[in-house]
């Protein structure tokens, strides 16, 4: 039985701590394959030999086997702060899943799921995690702690976004961003889940990358993950019958045939994605476009590479 198929049986169960580990186990047996070959060896046991560190701790036995420099691990070691945000306004809930599709095949649970993942790799390693949730509200704050306990109070916490989806309403992400950069007082590699659903208006987006730049202040590092359903958010790929397009956070409605808008469309989504490309480029900020019709394994190592960075 592949990945995929592992995963597709354990989501019928809807676990999502269960579903998030298949997924990193799967990743990690597969790491021989990948650059971080060697890795896997002790997952928990090791990381990275930062130059300048104590060579005290060095295991050389490891280095024989990859030719990299790992420093043994202790339990009551913390390597990394990280505090993740996931942005739970009303457009994350699209699209609107039908009883055969499983939980993660819209953006909230694809970036529910996600978080969950990137939690168990924080687990297997003994690091901190935190979690804000924002929608027209600062829905919830949790510090970043590393014990099983707040670990399942977390997850509980993104099961509660699962199981009540958001009615339409307006939300206010340059505010929330903002509120949550001020909570987050020790250096952390904070990661953000949005689909960056808002305003086109150039003083907006100006704002939303200010407050973007504020969550690196105590020199955090950034991690955006830009979430999108790339058929029909990207490509507008609906077929040429009268279509009803309804504003999922306002409820505006709009009656047109998909064919007549399709290419002025796909035009200013691709200029939007560059701009936020380059404008997280310019703050030094990560940004990685994920589709949720992509695998997991994107969002892992966009993780793991960032992390060997942060030292």
């Amino acid at each position: 039985m592949n990945l995929d198929q592992q995963i597709e049986k354990i989501a019928s169960f809807k676990h999502l701590e269960v579903l998030a580990n298949q997924i990193v186990e799967g990743f990690i047996s597969g790491m021989h394959k990948s650059p971080f070959h060697g890795f896997s060896a002790e997952f928990a046991e090791h990381k990275i030999y930062n130059p300048g560190e104590s060579t005290k701790h060095l295991d050389w036995k490891l280095f024989a086997k990859t030719d990299r420099l790992y420093t043994k691990r202790y339990e009551e070691e913390t390597n990394l702060r990280c505090h993740l945000i996931i942005d739970n306004s009303s457009s994350m809930h699209y699209p609107k899943l039908k009883n055969s599709q499983s939980f993660f095949e819209n953006k909230i649970g694809f970036s529910v799921l996600a978080s969950a993942v990137l939690m168990n790799l924080l687990k297997k390693q003994r690091d901190a995690v935190g979690l804000s949730i924002f929608s027209d509200s600062y829905e919830y704050y949790a510090p970043e702690k590393g014990s099983e306990r707040h670990h399942r109070m977390i997850l509980n916490q993104m099961e509660q976004i699962l199981e009540h989806p958001k009615s339409p309403k307006k939300t206010d992400t340059v505010r929330f961003l903002h509120q949550i950069a001020e909570n987050i007082h020790r250096r952390s590699m904070v990661i953000l889940f949005t689909d960056m659903f808002q305003s086109s208006d150039e003083v907006e987006n100006e704002k939303l990358f200010k407050a973007l730049q504020h969550l690196k202040h105590n020199k955090h590092k950034v991690v955006l993950f830009h979430i999108y359903d790339a058929k029909t958010e990207f490509y507008f790929d609906f077929d040429n019958t009268p279509k009803k397009f309804i504003d999922v956070e306002t409820g505006e409605e709009i009656n047109l045939y998909a064919d007549n808008l399709k290419k002025y469309y796909e035009k200013l989504v691709q200029s939007y994605f560059q701009t936020i490309a380059e404008t997280c480029s310019s703050y030094r900020i990560k940004y990685v476009p994920v589709s949720i019709d992509e695998k997991f394994e994107k969002i892992m190592t966009a993780y793991l590479v960032e992390k060997q960075k942060f030292g």
